[in-house]
């Protein structure tokens, strides 16, 4: 069954031709090669495409287009699925990479559980020049749940979502179940949060191997990294997403853990957005956040509230939430 399975791997890519080289050719090494590789390049020059035109030309498991205009993260990626023709979808970021034996170790929980519908692993933390952390590679894993008492089927695969346990890339799932939830265009930077949520809460089997299967580069130039600071950030868009999901009663536990980690930075953005009661709001409807005031951030949060209070009241601004887009 594995060797016949045929895997679509999604590379969505913007402007980093200088590393997605060796994201594409990690795919190409890999020991399944039932493989197509499917590139959507939102680059704003012509690097990449001359790059993939020189070096991949001749092997046509690599199939390249070129998004004019561009279509923006979460439609390039939707595309990706769209075209994929494989059983098997898996999706990988243009700056990190597989392991040799990734997609094999991935594929191969298929013959032990023929029912499932989704499965990920651990993930390296790489620096920009590709360099391993050990050290630090553990506590990503460990600071998203992926332990290995965590190992295998999960008894509540929407709480995998939920609690992001579920990577952003480096997983694989039924291409059909992939493309009836695909990427939302509507949740800004958040859709690698919103999707991998629906994802899980849309399937019946999720498996968690404890392995590392890929590798997440880790550097200061994203799109995320842009939007942080602002009301536009990925984890807002994430707390509003988590707080209006209508869920199983066995999954409040699950939301409330997800809160328990979005709450405080949510709080922080609305105190340095200019929107103080907004910040009070979500501060003391969500107390677990901050250990019933035992957490030294709420202090530190208050602290911020206040000061956006004084800081308003000085360019005489009202203290109200500010417009989303």
């Amino acid at each position: 069954m594995t060797t016949s399975c045929k895997v679509s791997i999604c590379v969505p890519t913007c402007n980093r031709p200088e590393l997605i080289v060796e994201c594409l050719d990690s795919c190409l090494a890999q020991t399944h090669t039932n493989i197509e590789i499917l590139i959507g390049d939102d680059s704003s020059d012509s690097r990449t495409q001359a790059l993939i035109e020189t070096r991949y030309a001749h092997d046509a498991r690599v199939r390249y287009v070129k998004n004019e205009p561009s279509l923006g993260q979460a439609r390039n990626v939707a595309s990706l699925f769209a075209r994929a023709s494989g059983d098997k979808i898996a999706l990988i970021h243009d700056d990190d990479y597989f392991a040799n034996d990734g997609i094999a170790s991935l594929l191969e929980l298929w013959q032990q559980h023929p029912q499932l519908e989704v499965a990920f692993a651990d993930q390296y933390e790489v620096d920009a020049q590709g360099n391993v952390d050990t050290s630090k590679s553990a506590e990503l894993n460990a600071d998203f749940h992926r332990t290995a008492l965590a190992q295998g089927l999960q008894k509540q695969p929407g709480r995998t979502g939920l609690v992001q346990m579920f990577p952003n890339n480096g997983w694989m799932a039924n291409a059909d179940l992939v493309k009836r939830i695909s990427y939302r265009d509507d949740v800004g930077m958040c859709c690698d949060y919103v999707f991998g949520s629906e994802l899980c809460l849309a399937a019946s089997q999720v498996y968690y191997l404890h392995r590392y299967v890929s590798y997440y580069r880790k550097t200061d130039v994203s799109i995320s990294h842009s939007t942080r600071g602002s009301t536009f950030a990925a984890s807002l868009t994430a707390f509003e997403f988590v707080t209006a999901l209508e869920l199983d009663a066995s999954l409040e536990p699950a939301r409330r853990l997800a809160l328990r980690r979005l709450a405080p930075i949510v709080v922080s953005l609305y105190a340095k957005n200019d929107a103080p009661l907004a910040a009070l709001r979500v501060a003391f409807e969500h107390p677990y956040a901050y250990a019933y005031g035992f957490d030294a951030r709420f202090y530190y949060h208050l602290s911020l509230i206040a000061r956006a209070f004084i800081t308003m009241k000085w360019r005489g601004l009202p203290p109200s939430a500010p417009r989303f887009p």
